[in-house]
């Protein structure tokens, strides 16, 4: 779907005055192309009028920088060369009656890059080098061919030269004119690639189609194999793209008797070895063109009679290929020598058939040279004319060959037809085309484009336009979907006498297209000025009639009289109502600047006078806008002010962008538009800009369009991107390096480039590298369109581009909820259909949406529904109760109950339907559950349930009393609280029976909210005290039996739970025995003491069992010395002082000394421990962090047997432990883990972690261990001597052992300097490794970092004891 268009032309003359002098004048014959100094070499000829043998060959000049404006070409150097006329054309032996024509002496004119020189090769042999690198460069003859070179070709890489010289000899040489091979150029052999017979596949076996089984045995003659008259008879030498091969195409068979003169194309290799012969074809010229791609050779055919010859020269006819008169094709071939394809140039045929119209060109035209650019794209066809030369550029797509664009030779001043010199495209810039007269240089630059319609909603057509020679293939994607290289509609051009150029009196090709935006009107513009409007009619909507009907508006002249311009561009554009064209040209005449000239086609489409503004560069771009905006080539953006004639700069694109074009976006609350210029440069980049900020959106797009809301673009990733315009207008307003936000992107196919976008149908229509439309729908483009419709309360149109779409419903509302809410009348009343409101509520029930928002909306609708008509949306009803969270099942099903016995039929088929909405036993229990048996039964014989498994069920219940029954109901549905409420109902004959169903179904809490104040209520307190007690939740089984008035099981249910105030409070109120007292006191002292609570134990031996001793001893059992003595003192007993205080001191204390002993132990062994790791983490910290196989870094896929070794699995013993890994864990083997990694086990990798929480763990313990002795040593001191000596060497250990467990903590706990923890080996870079260690590195901090340093309590233990030599004394 893409057009060639016209980026620049650039026309520079040699007409300088010392080209006028006295003599024959000069004329440009070749040209070639300095790609270091960016220059245009070009070889001019002149001829003395009075020695044919000498001609002067000049070599100019011309730098890129100074065409076309700056400068004229400077010369370069000038030398003689002999001349050779060709006195056989048909070279050696061929065709002799041939008629010899003047040519261009010089054959071929290269540069050669390595040695900087350009190489001259003339028809009369000689072979001259020019050093391009001197200051005063002279040209050399290096080497002569005897017999002169009638045909030369360089290699792609500069390294090779084929020469075929005039004695009918094929020559390869190096770029220092050895010769490397040398061998005749008409070989009888076919080459290296004959084909094989291997007796299977003959051509009889092969299907002929129409022509039938007689072409297996027809056989074309030698004599029926003749040349056209068109040929020029030269030598044509071609090579392929890489170099590997080339191709010669050469005149032969005039000499032997049963042949005439045609033409051969044989394949030779880079070693000039012949590898195949091309098959004989009749009509065969001398044409030829090698595809860089390598796929096809190019060369041209002529068929039928040739005209003005009434009789045939023999019964092989003309010697033309059979078919159609004046048929011309362009055919191919492949390297075998095999014809692929062809097709046929459309130039029109003498005004009288049979009839030459000249001599030179018996059908008016020949063609001269076919070329291809330096990408294979674009072909193009030299054809010689009577009234003028003219170039066309073919592409290709789908099969089908386009032309594309026609560039016709300038006229010389005195009307005498223009003519080309020379066809070259250049060897780097693969759309530009370099073409010479004989005086003038013309470059001209093309690039691709798209001609779209930019018509926004409501009126977008989608319209896009194509060239093929005089017709416009138009299609509206709006509408249909027309693959290429057909149309929905084809416009044939034609242009009225009197607009037609007036050297050729034709219609030419257009060179440029454009659509109008606010209406579907189609601007064609002709290079020499002339533009035609028309109103294609358009078809928006679907219907029977043509989807286009195009009407001519107006054909009208843009460019001034006598000026000549060459127009390459239309836009339309608006002011107002007004509707104007803007066309754009370069003066090809003096002044060389753009020019651009505005024409008002309001009304009828007549245009008026048109106003020109001249633009301060030359070769610029119309921007696609409403506004007229150029685009220098320089990047700078202008706006042109019809009115003062003058452009303004406005904004400024980073580089030159073709693709270019303007927008109008509400960014965030402004009410004022901010315009966005949007471009894609030829280096793929694409710019933005609102005239003060710029930014590059991506460096790598292929093509792009924009829609109202938004930006879509495709890159060479594959990837389609939708940026929201809003959000590009505000990424604008922030910092140059604030990054830009994600946007949705979609896969595309491998090449795909955009056409076009239609809002209106959510559709953007791309194009595969094969020429292949798709159109696909983006989400981005049909969630904006939705979401305008639901905002516009087009509710019917929203939901049915969802259906088609694939769009979850649930859109509706979560696009604005509260206003879909107070619209749900409205979506109602639009979607009517009762499966559309079915299918959105259940999309409803199934969405994420809060389960009240769901029974909300679902409320509404079905409101909503019972208004309009209940009978009609039953089915839709029901959905809305069943897809609530928890569906309303008994809702639904009271509905059908209420509708039962005045629409029985409607009522079966919404049972039918609501079991096919929820599970019929479900839908059986919630039915059984309402205790209508007739629901029931209607629900079980539409569920197709067996009456066998439900009949007999209903039968015994239906025998049951009302309140008994719906107990048996509730029971079988597992509604055990309902079923015991109703069984309370049933009377107090089935008390016993409610208790046991409490006590089956642990029912206490309902069952006191039923009994509450009856007499039954104490009744269940008993049974539920005992369910506590059996529970061993003895503590509310107290409270219960205590409420229920049972004391005695409430006293043991005390005494279990230790609750011993409440246990004698009970036993006092109950005026129990001393005895008694004093056994229940012994067994909670007891029980106490065993929970430690040693202090409570004795004070309940001393209140209730009265035994002083047994309390003194349960109190020095818990270190309660001082509380101990007092209570001697108080029962003045001061014998339990020795009994028991004495020896109970020194036991705590010995107990005191064996917890220092083993805490030392430990802190000892741990800190050792410690010390071994940090010494292997400095000297060896491959081994202590685990060393990476190098081997492994280019490995993408790593499996778990091949896993490298980590910082975790570094102290693994097992071999086989790297292979147990598992993919997915369990919560409760992450736990198991959990608990592994923090056990601490000797080698693993968290071991020093596990020793700091450890040696913290140890400073708590020794704080206790501090308090205890703070409380033991005071009476250690009162005591006897022994008791003394050890609370002396008491306090020594806890000195000695607290002065090591600081040193340790403060050596365990001090970080290491930068760079002690050594240097691990860093994996290769973005390898499954490196993601690895990162990983690692993260999670593993270091110990001491997650482990807090712990605080050592106050030495409160600390007294002055006396001399203890001086005590004894």
């Amino acid at each position: 779907m893409r057009s060639l268009s016209l980026l620049a032309v650039a026309h520079t003359s040699l007409s300088a005055s010392e080209f006028t002098s006295s003599g024959q004048p000069p004329s440009i014959t070749a040209t070639a192309v300095d790609l270091d100094q960016n220059a245009l070499l070009i070889a001019t000829e002149r001829r003395d009028g009075s020695n044919d043998s000498e001609a002067t060959v000049a070599i100019w000049r011309l730098r890129e920088s100074e065409a076309p404006e700056e400068g004229t070409p400077s010369l370069v150097t000038s030398f003689p060369t002999p001349t050779q006329l060709a006195a056989n054309p048909w070279s050696k032996g061929t065709s002799k009656g041939v008629k010899a024509t003047a040519e261009a002496e010089i054959v071929s004119l290269h540069v050669l890059p390595d040695s900087h020189s350009l190489v001259v090769i003339t028809r009369a042999g000689d072979i001259t080098t020019i050093a391009l690198d001197e200051d005063a460069p002279a040209a050399e003859v290096v080497g002569s061919v005897d017999g002169g070179v009638m045909g030369a070709a360089w290699s792609p890489d500069d390294t090779l030269l084929v020469l075929v010289t005039g004695e009918d000899k094929l020559l390869l040489m190096t770029s220092t004119f050895d010769v490397l091979s040398e061998a005749p150029l008409h070989p009888r052999e076919f080459g290296e690639e004959a084909p094989v017979n291997v007796g299977w596949g003959a051509k009889h076996t092969q299907f002929h189609g129409s022509l039938g089984k007689d072409a297996a045995k027809a056989s074309i003659p030698p004599t029926a194999v003749g040349a056209s008259p068109d040929d020029d008879g030269h030598v044509r030498v071609s090579w392929r793209g890489d170099g590997a091969y080339f191709t010669v195409s050469v005149l032969e068979g005039a000499t032997e008797p049963e042949t005439r003169p045609h033409r051969t194309l044989r394949v030779y290799s880079r070693e000039a070895a012949l590898q195949s012969t091309a098959e004989p074809v009749p009509g065969l010229e001398h044409a030829l063109s090698w595809r860089p791609s390598g796929n096809l050779i190019v060369a041209t055919q002529r068929f039928g009679n040739i005209p003005g010859e009434t009789a045939t020269k023999s019964e092989a006819g003309s010697g033309l290929g059979p078919g159609r008169d004046g048929r011309h094709d362009i055919v191919f071939f492949e390297r075998n020598g095999l014809r692929h394809g062809e097709f046929t140039l459309r130039e029109s045929l003498p005004a009288e058939a049979g009839k030459a119209v000249s001599d030179r060109r018996k059908w008016g035209y020949r063609v001269r040279e076919v070329g291809w650019s330096s990408d294979s794209n674009v072909l193009s066809v030299w054809i010689e004319r009577e009234d003028g030369d003219i170039v066309q550029l073919w592409t290709t797509g789908n099969y089908h060959w386009y032309l594309k664009q026609e560039i016709a030779a300038p006229p010389n001043q005195d009307g005498i037809p223009g003519r080309f010199t020379s066809v070259q495209w250049h060897p780097e810039d693969a759309l530009r085309l370099i073409l010479t007269t004989p005086s003038d240089i013309i470059s001209r630059t093309y690039a691709w484009d798209t001609f779209t319609s930019p018509s926004q909603p409501p009126v977008d057509s989608g319209s896009v336009a194509v060239i093929d020679g005089t017709n416009i293939l138009l299609t509206p994607f709006r509408s249909q979907n027309v693959p290429p290289p057909m149309a929905s509609h084809a416009l044939s051009l034609t242009l009225p006498p009197e607009l037609q150029p007036a050297q050729q009196k034709r219609t030419p090709v257009p060179v440029h297209a454009a659509f109008a935006f606010t209406r579907d009107l189609l601007a064609v513009l002709w290079e020499h000025g002339v533009v035609q409007l028309y109103d294609l009619q358009t078809r928006l909507g679907p219907g029977r009639g043509k989807v286009m009907d195009p009407v001519l508006m107006s054909s009208m002249p843009v460019s001034s009289a006598g000026s000549v311009r060459s127009f390459r561009q239309a836009v339309f554009a608006t002011l107002g109502d007004d509707l104007r064209l803007a066309v754009l040209a370069t003066e090809l005449a003096g002044d060389a600047n753009d020019i651009v000239s505005v024409v008002d086609v309001s009304g009828s489409g007549q245009g008026v006078q048109a106003i020109e503004v001249g633009l301060p560069k030359h070769s610029g771009r119309l921007v696609l806008s409403r506004l007229v905006v150029w685009e220098a080539p320089d990047g700078r953006l202008f706006e042109v002010d019809i009115a003062t004639k003058s452009a303004s700069e406005v904004a400024q694109f980073p580089e030159f962008s073709f693709w270019s074009t303007r927008v109008l976006v509400h960014a965030g609350n402004e009410e004022t538009p901010t315009p966005l210029f949007i471009g894609l440069s030829h280096t793929s980049k694409l710019h933005v800009t609102n005239g003060q900020a710029t930014r590059t959106l991506a460096p790598n797009v292929n093509s792009f369009t924009v829609t109202p809301s938004f930006l879509v673009y495709t890159t060479t990733a594959h990837v389609a991107h939708f940026v929201p315009l809003k959000t590009l207008a505000a990424a604008l307003l922030t910092a140059p390096e604030t990054p830009l936000p994600e946007f949705e992107t979609r896969r595309v196919e491998r090449g795909s480039r955009i056409v076009t976008a239609v809002p209106s149908t959510m559709s953007l229509v791309l194009q595969m590298p094969r020429g292949n439309l798709e159109t696909i729908n983006p989400r981005p483009m049909v969630m904006e369109i939705v979401k305008q419709d639901i905002d516009s309360g087009n509710y019917g149109k929203a939901f049915t581009a969802c259906r088609k779409h694939r769009i979850d419903l649930n859109v509706f509302v979560e696009h604005d909820r509260e206003a879909f809410i107070k619209g749900i009348p409205s979506f109602v009343e639009q979607v009517a259909d009762v499966d559309y409101i079915n299918l959105f509520l259940t999309n409803l029930g199934q969405g994420p949406l809060p389960a009240e928002s769901v029974a909300r909306i679902c409320d509404e609708v079905r409101a909503g529904l019972e208004k309009r008509d209940l009978k009609k949306y039953v089915n839709s009803i029901l959905t809305a109760h069943v897809v609530k969270r928890p569906p309303d099942h008994e809702a639904g099903l009271a509905l059908l109950l209420r509708l039962k016995e005045t629409e029985p039929d409607l009522v079966e088929d919404a049972v039918k339907y609501i079991i096919f909405l929820v599970d019929a036993d479900k839908l059986f229990d919630t039915a059984l559950g309402m205790y209508d048996f007739s629901l029931v039964l209607m629900v079980a014989q539409h569920a197709q349930k067996d009456p066998r498994e439900y009949l007999p069920f209903l039968r015994e219940l239906r025998a049951l009393d009302h309140y008994y029954q719906r107990f048996r109901i509730d029971d079988h549905l597992r509604r055990y609280e309902k079923a015991l409420t109703n069984l309370s109902l049933a009377g107090s004959e089935r008390f016993e029976e409610a208790m046991e169903y409490v006590e089956k179904h642990q029912l206490y809490d309902h069952a006191l909210s039923i009994w509450h104040g009856t007499d039954k209520y104490k009744a269940v307190l008993n049974i539920y005290g005992d369910w506590l007690f059996e529970r061993r939740d003895f503590r509310e089984a107290a409270f219960v039996l205590r409420q229920a008035n049972r004391p005695e099981k409430a006293m043991i249910a005390h005494e279990k739970a230790l609750e011993w105030q409440e246990l004698f409070e009970l036993a006092v109120q109950r005026e129990l025995s001393d005895d008694e007292l004093k056994e229940i006191a012994y067994r909670v002292a007891e029980d106490l003491v065993s929970k430690k609570r040693t202090s409570e134990a004795a004070l309940v031996l001393l209140d209730y069992a009265r035994d002083v001793r047994e309390g003194v001893i349960a109190l020095v059992e818990g270190s309660h010395f001082s509380e101990a003595r007092r209570i001697i003192v108080l029962h003045r007993r001061p014998e339990l002082l020795e009994e028991i205080i004495h020896p109970g001191a020194l036991e705590c204390r010995a107990r005191i000394a064996e917890d220092m002993s083993e805490m030392r132990d430990q802190l000892r062994k741990q800190v050792n421990r410690l010390r071994e790791l940090r010494i292997r983490k400095v000297e060896e910290p491959e081994a202590f962090y685990g060393v990476e196989d190098t081997e492994l870094h280019n490995v993408d896929v790593m499996t778990d047997i091949s896993m490298a070794p980590t910082m975790f699995t570094r102290y693994t013993v097992a071999p086989s432990a790297m292979s147990k890994t598992s993919s997915k864990r369990s919560s409760r083997s992450k736990r198991k883990l959990e608990r592994k990694v923090g056990s601490g086990r000797k080698g693993t990798v968290d071991e020093e972690e596990y020793l700091l929480k450890s040696v913290s763990k140890l400073v708590t313990r020794f704080n206790t261990t501090q308090a205890d002795s703070a409380s033991l040593l005071p009476h250690l001191l009162q005591f006897t001597e022994e008791h003394r000596a050890e609370a002396a060497s008491l306090q020594q250990e806890l000195q000695d052992f607290a002065a090591e467990l600081t040193a340790a903590v403060e050596e365990i706990w001090k970080k290491a300097p930068e760079g002690e923890e050594g240097t691990e080996t860093v994996p290769a870079a973005d390898s499954w490794a490196a993601r690895m260690e990162a990983y690692e590195k993260q999670k593993h901090i270091n110990p001491v970092d997650k482990v807090a340093k712990p605080e050592m309590g106050k030495p409160e233990w600390k007294l002055r004891l006396p001399d203890a030599s001086h005590g004894s004394t």
